[in-house]
């Protein structure tokens, strides 16, 4: 199949993962998009590839052109409701990346994804990780745990990032973060969704709605990814 046949066609895969198998689907970019651009979206702790928000997201970011692959982690695969060791969650990040290159050949591939996805990426990425850029939400430390900062590999990250928080989010202190950047060398667009918390969600008194955010959120991306 040629390449651009490749990138509309879409598909759902079984990728094997060190004696294991998981799901993951393939999403092509709409609306006369650029071909050859994928992200590889991955879950939080949470929740899973068919959650409301990834698929949501996954949706905008089509419009906008970016063809996405969601998938499972593999303790998710399983219906476990308890995350795999890091180690795993790279081991299966990078083998679903790996069936996404033999399958769609992407000229421009961003990897990332929600809160502990994103920073399994972003560990990912750290390791000199073959990749364009990271697009990410990150948990930079556990809910009312200020002093525990996920943080110490972030100055390892060589390619452009966009990263997004809310300003409510209990997982990334924004007065923290803007620190932490401070010893990041890449270039790194922070963008904090005023009012939002840690699933982007708005109150009313924001007089945003959640739909608003996430087309916030998309269209910065898509800049990003032009400047990338």
């Amino acid at each position: 199949m040629a390449e651009r046949e490749r990138q509309q066609a879409g598909g759902e895969w079984r990728v094997p993962v060190g004696g294991e198998e998981t799901s993951a689907v393939f999403e092509p970019a709409t609306g006369g998009a650029e071909q050859g651009v994928v992200f590889v979206c991955a879950h939080g702790a949470g929740g899973n590839m068919d959650d409301r928000g990834l698929v949501q997201t996954a949706n905008a970011l089509h419009e906008r052109g970016f063809g996405v692959v969601r998938f499972n982690f593999l303790y998710k695969e399983k219906k476990s409701g308890r995350p795999d060791p890091m180690p795993r969650l790279k081991e299966c990040y990078a083998a679903v990346v790996a069936r996404a290159r033999q399958e769609l050949n992407p000229r421009t591939l961003i990897i990332g994804g929600r809160s502990m996805g994103g920073r399994a990426a972003s560990m990912l990425a750290a390791d000199g990780f073959d990749c364009n850029g990271l697009l990410l939400a990150y948990p930079l430390h556990p809910p009312g745990k200020p002093d525990q900062l996920r943080d110490a590999h972030l100055p390892a990250i060589k390619v452009p990032v966009i990263c997004f928080n809310g300003t409510r989010d209990p997982f990334c202190t924004p007065s923290l973060m803007e620190e932490v950047l401070k010893r990041v060398t890449t270039k790194w667009e922070m963008h904090w969704v005023e009012g939002a918390d840690h699933s982007f969600h708005v109150p009313k008194s924001s007089g945003k709605t959640d739909a608003q955010v996430l087309d916030e959120i998309a269209d910065a991306s898509r800049t990003w990814l032009q400047g990338i």
